[in-house]
């Protein structure tokens, strides 16, 4: 299954306010392994970042100024995830972002069914904590030292390893297809790549008792009749 996680940087908080796109990330993932195939671009938002933006992620106007448009990027980033599940930190803010800036050129708004969000997942999994990126690094060990800001391909390259991590924990009993979060399909995938044989091998009578024996002359203060 090919699967890309993604990331934006934005102008601002909401797109109530017109703000916009100035970075964007994908990486692409094929049964969640990296393909090394990676979409990554600066992008003029044809509008001022706002000071708490700038804070966040330190993308400039001179420095955005020169960069293409999302109207002259878009085609290639569609192309890079058609047809491929989309994992996003914090979904509702970076999909809000992206459906506009297909609006503005009127295109087909990203599908959110497509879309697994993994702070949901580990809302869900880790109820009352932190599930930030840098709170979910803590937790799995993950070193972010890099991210002295927020940086939409460094922030892929981490959601990359969180999502791994979310995916292999043992414990985890939720019921991600009722929950929403992953649909069914998804779900049956995931079953069957990570289904595995597992062979029961009997000892026959002559090697159990030897066994035995073993255990009684290694440890002679247990009991063994």
């Amino acid at each position: 299954m090919l699967e890309v996680i993604l990331d934006t940087e934005t102008t601002g908080l909401s797109t109530l306010e017109k703000h916009r796109i100035v970075e964007i990330c994908c990486i692409e993932l094929n049964n969640q392994i990296p393909t090394n195939k990676i979409f990554h671009k600066y992008i003029n938002p044809q509008r001022p970042v706002s000071d708490e933006a700038y804070k966040i992620h330190g993308h400039s106007d001179e420095f955005l100024s020169e960069k293409k448009t999302f109207s002259e990027i878009s085609e290639v980033f569609l192309n890079f995830i058609k047809d491929k599940k989309i994992i996003i930190h914090n979904a509702s803010f970076d999909l809000s972002f992206i459906n506009y800036e297909l609006k503005l050129i009127n295109q087909k708004p990203v599908d959110k069914e497509n879309v697994i969000d993994t702070l949901e997942i580990a809302r869900i999994k880790y109820p009352g904590s932190q599930n930030s990126l840098d709170a979910l690094c803590k937790r799995f060990n993950i070193d972010n030292s890099k991210r002295e800001k927020h940086n939409a391909l460094i922030d892929c390259h981490l959601l990359k390893e969180i999502y791994f991590n979310l995916l292999d924990q043992k414990e985890l009993k939720l019921n991600l297809e009722s929950s929403g979060v992953i649909n069914s399909k998804f779900n049956s995938n995931a079953r069957k790549n990570n289904n595995i044989s597992r062979k029961i091998i009997k000892l026959s009578d002559d090697e159990l008792e030897l066994h035995k024996k073993y255990l009684q002359s290694q440890l002679p203060k247990n009991n063994y009749n």
